[in-house]
């Protein structure tokens, strides 16, 4: 099939790349000048200059992945990326600067879950036994619950220690979303695959290099080796059914898939129903309405900088509030760039720039006890959907023909790198 791909962001690329290997003739279509959508290195004119004279590639944001992530592993190594080297691989692990909190052991799952509840510091065997209790009650039901239930009512009976220290980072960081509005069914799905069912699925994968290299850029190349057509800068602007074919900036296509943001696809679609057939333009408004009732969580990274600034591990969890925003801090020094450059992150992220950056010096001065120099704060205001209970994705299928792909489309996963990976797999298999 002569397919044309619209968004060269993870799921977008994850789908030319499948549909390259599947035989299928892809054209990908960009609006901007980069590819890699919100996961990505931020443009070379953005270099940071640390004070030290040395210069560090900041991404768009801080990410990770999980063994669990087992669709976006083997998609880097299809484009020639070994995980083993671009990723570094730590236990599970939850740990606050005091050494506090969870760490798994290096085991077979779900041993190695287990066990690192059983010996986690600073928890009581009341606040173990809660954790544990409610653990194996999600697995006799097989991770699965209501789909209206909230995570907060589904963990009622775990303490609230265990409740502040791994709960509410878990949730945050999978969903983007607070306990207390985060979908339970989605976040079982998580728990299930990362602890208790994928062999590894625990394990922390942290990027050695940034976002772009680590698969988009990789992936450009290999499906550029194939005779892909990559046009950066190119704005879609007309999509519409003529004949048998989709017609996309006026050259026909067999197939179309929209791989770009839920609030530009709803607005794409809106406008390509006006050139439409009724039942076809019906099909696009319905699609539309249903992405644009999603509501959206922000997510903040604040780099900053300290002379001799290192932390114990690669990364560490933070008591967070609504003056200390960041859940976690992550040591780039330890991850491929200069010494002493840090990311702090702040999921489901509110306020601006400024007061976050000011508040997450504050933060590091009284958790960790370093005076840092903020260098840049990068505030992605839609980066995920809120995974609410209940809430409706738009699915996978808009029209005949025409398929959308995304972290927000129908899917088992939260808005993650995983669920764009799985979403751009499946709209290709969907042809």
């Amino acid at each position: 099939m002569k397919l044309a791909i619209v968004g060269a962001g993870w799921a977008g690329m994850a789908a030319a790349v499948s549909a390259t290997q599947l035989g299928h003739n892809a054209t990908v279509f960009e609006a901007s000048h980069a590819i890699g959508g919100r996961a990505r290195a931020l443009n070379s004119s953005k270099i940071c200059m640390l004070p030290d004279g040395q210069s560090a590639q900041l991404d768009n944001g801080q990410h990770i992945l999980i063994g669990a992530y087992s669709a976006t592993l083997d998609l880097l190594r299809q484009v020639g990326i070994d995980p083993d080297q671009a990723l570094l691989k730590l236990p599970m692990t939850l740990q606050f600067p005091d050494g506090l909190g969870l760490r798994f052991l290096n085991l077979p799952t779900p041993f190695d879950a287990f066990f690192g509840i059983v010996s986690a510091r600073g928890w009581s065997l009341a606040d173990k036994w809660s954790l544990l209790r409610a653990s194996l009650s999600w697995q006799r039901k097989h991770f699965s619950c209501a789909a209206n239930l909230s995570v907060s009512a589904l963990c009622r009976g775990v303490s609230h220690k265990v409740m502040a220290e791994l709960i509410e980072p878990l949730c945050v960081s999978a969903l983007n979303t607070p306990p207390e509005r985060a979908c339970a069914a989605v976040f079982l799905r998580v728990l299930r695959d990362a602890l208790f069912t994928v062999q590894g699925g625990s394990q922390l994968l942290l990027p050695r290099t940034d976002l772009s290299s680590l698969f988009p850029t990789a992936a450009a190349h290999w499906l550029k080796q194939r005779g892909v057509q990559i046009r950066l800068a190119e704005r879609v602007t007309s999509v519409h059914r003529l004949g048998e074919h989709w017609h996309v900036q006026a050259e026909p296509f067999d197939a179309v898939i929209i791989a770009i943001s839920a609030s530009n696809a709803a607005l794409a679609l809106q406008q390509w129903a006006l050139e439409a057939p009724q039942s076809i333009a019906s099909k696009m408004h319905n699609w539309s309405s249903i992405s644009q009732a999603l509501q959206h969580e922000a997510i903040a990274t604040v780099y900053a900088w300290g002379l001799n600034a290192r932390l114990a591990q690669p990364m560490l969890a933070l008591h967070s509030s609504a003056t200390a925003p960041a859940q976690f801090v992550f040591d780039r020094g330890q991850l491929g760039n200069p010494n002493g450059l840090l990311a702090f992150v702040v999921s489901a992220a509110n306020g601006t720039a400024a007061s976050l950056q000011t508040q997450v010096l504050m933060q590091a001065k009284t958790q960790l006890g370093l005076e840092l120099q903020a260098l840049q704060t990068v505030v992605e205001k839609r980066a995920t959907f809120a995974c609410t209970p209940g809430v409706q994705r738009p699915p996978l299928r808009i029209a005949p023909g025409l398929l959308a792909c995304g972290d927000y489309v129908e899917g088992p996963y939260p808005a993650t790198l995983e669920g764009a990976v799985r979403s751009g797999l499946a709209a290709v298999q969907a042809l």
